[in-house]
């Protein structure tokens, strides 16, 4: 493996039940990231999976592993989440496509194929327009979109208008949900990105809970990164001509999968969005949620799998 980026094992073991290998890079700082196994000779154009807000590198336990059988395959934590530590100042959309364009140049080589969800998705479209020399395709899993013109989920707005709100946003983010217990926390994130909860992970769940409880020792940290991460999220968005703007810049293959039950992210905004670029290849899942990695994995793994052997040649 080589690297311009000092790089290290990790410490965490969270991904081994997909036998996924943990490494941190400084990349101005510690980066946490796993692997998944590849076969010997990986041939196409290397993975880069990118989480959205309040995720992690185990959001593509599920699926990193089918997709790695010709393609080394990565998945990195953002600044501010994960195991990656973050700030207010490091923790916003623009820095953490900052980190992505330096992991692609300094620790897999590009171009890249990346691959978000909700946030992750944004940034993935940022970091395509502003260095498309550094990506070969993009797949957009429920990106965060600007919103259609139509009556928001009542609970998904309200609790994104408390975090845009200064004072109230930390106290809401430091006394409820930095407070929850591991196990609440990740069944309440369940609830609010799948269409339906019981196709979730046993394993996955043992792992999110873990994870959850090793983030609690960094409390005041994490609540302000979250914060700043969310705030630079709603910012974007709500620029929406220079966002339009934006994903007409793209010129790579792009790819968007959606859950047509999402609620964080409707289907009507996934659905302009695919209108205004009809270049795209465009998937709607039926009574999926907003994460379809996690929810209907398979589902996920054939879709990707399709459209790269169709689009990018030399894949499968």
């Amino acid at each position: 493996m080589s690297t311009a980026a000092p790089i290290r094992p990790a410490p965490w073991t969270f991904a081994a039940p997909w036998d996924a290998r943990g490494y941190v890079s400084d990349l101005d700082g510690p980066v946490h990231w796993i692997e998944f196994p590849h076969g010997d000779s990986p041939d196409g154009a290397p993975i880069v999976f990118v989480h959205g807000l309040g995720g992690s590198h185990l959001n593509w336990c599920l699926i990193g592993p089918e997709l790695a059988d010709r393609h080394r395959a990565v998945a990195l934590d953002l600044h501010g989440f994960g195991l990656t530590p973050g700030t207010r100042a490091t923790a916003t959309v623009q820095r953490n496509t900052r980190l992505v364009d330096r992991f692609v140049r300094e620790v897999t080589g590009t171009p890249v194929i990346l691959v978000g969800n909700s946030m992750g998705g944004l940034i993935s479209l940022m970091q395509t327009a502003a260095a498309p020399e550094t990506v070969r395709g993009l797949v957009l899993i429920d990106p965060a979109l600007p919103p259609p013109r139509q009556t928001p989920d009542r609970q998904v707005s309200g609790q994104f208008l408390l975090y845009a709100l200064p004072g109230l946003g930390e106290l809401y983010v430091r006394a409820v949900m930095s407070r929850r217990p591991p196990e609440v926390a990740v069944r309440r994130l369940v609830e609010l990105c799948f269409a339906d909860p019981s196709r979730a992970d046993p394993a996955m769940l043992t792992a999110a809970i873990a994870l959850a409880a090793e983030r609690q020792r960094q409390e005041r940290r994490n609540a302000a990164a979250f914060l700043a991460a969310s705030r630079s999220l709603i910012r974007v968005v709500s620029q929406r001509h220079r966002y339009w703007e934006m994903m007409a810049s793209v010129r790579v293959p792009v790819l968007l999968i959606g859950g047509e039950s999402d609620r964080l992210v409707p289907a009507a905004a996934m659905r302009q969005a695919a209108a205004r670029n009809p270049r795209w290849e465009t998937v709607l899942l039926p009574g999926v949620g907003h994460t379809p990695q996690l929810e209907v994995p398979d589902s996920v793994i054939g879709t990707v799998r399709d459209w790269l052997g169709r689009i990018i040649p030399g894949t499968r």
